[in-house]
């Protein structure tokens, strides 16, 4: 398909707990459907812009810095506020697949699910950071909580992914709830094979809501 044909954005999101290799993934997709001529816009939360990089450094990478769940999820919203208004919508609105490595699910899971914090609240506050907006398509991709753990660790852990398995383990169910309640958007993979078999899967999602978008268009 023609980067020409495609006459209306299509926003796709990528979710999963730590070590589930949506980075890879999100990454693998927007190279493949670059590969197709199709314009795609590849970026990650918190980040993708400048005062969204500074906030990620603060949020992942800052040490002797205590945070309350509550604090983390202003700074998300925050970075989320600018990337949305930056990058996002322009790109949608420029017709463009734009991939992002997390977004307000990420947010309702750590910070709410495992956090604590009220997920009516999280929510009213994604809709104001966002405008409202929703992804197309959500990808999760789902791998069992020590195994992603000890993934994440051979990289190094950042701050988040030092919390205590039994955060990440309210993560995990926190998606997998997710899931149940917006079966239509969320699409769950399980990342139990090898890269190039996951991403296969990965990209029959992506490629069913791509067509689906242009076919409404035509």
């Amino acid at each position: 398909m023609a980067q020409k044909n495609i006459k209306k954005g299509v926003f796709i999101t990528f979710e999963g707990p730590e070590g589930c290799g949506k980075t890879t993934h999100a990454q693998a997709l927007c190279d493949f459907l670059k590969g197709k001529q199709i314009d795609c816009v590849l970026t990650r939360e918190p980040g993708g812009t400048k005062a969204g990089e500074e906030i990620r450094r603060l949020l992942l990478h800052s040490s002797g810095i205590e945070m309350t769940s509550l604090t983390e999820l202003f700074l998300f919203e925050a970075a989320r506020s600018q990337i949305v208004d930056e990058l996002i919508k322009p790109g949608l609105k420029a017709g463009k697949v734009v991939i992002c490595d997390r977004f307000t699910d990420a947010t309702i899971c750590y910070q709410g699910y495992a956090g604590g914090i009220d997920i009516g609240s999280i929510g009213s506050l994604n809709e104001v950071a966002t405008g409202a907006l929703k992804p197309d398509l959500t990808i999760l991709l789902d791998v069992d909580t020590a195994t992603g753990l000890s993934r994440a660790m051979s990289k190094g852990f950042d701050r988040m992914e030092k919390k205590e398995i039994g955060y990440h383990k309210k993560v995990r169910d926190g998606y997998l709830k997710l899931a149940k309640k917006y079966p239509e958007r969320i699409k769950v993979i399980k990342v139990d094979g090898s890269i190039e078999y996951t991403q296969t899967l990965v990209r029959r999602e992506a490629e069913k809501i791509v067509f689906r978008k242009h076919k409404r268009t035509k």
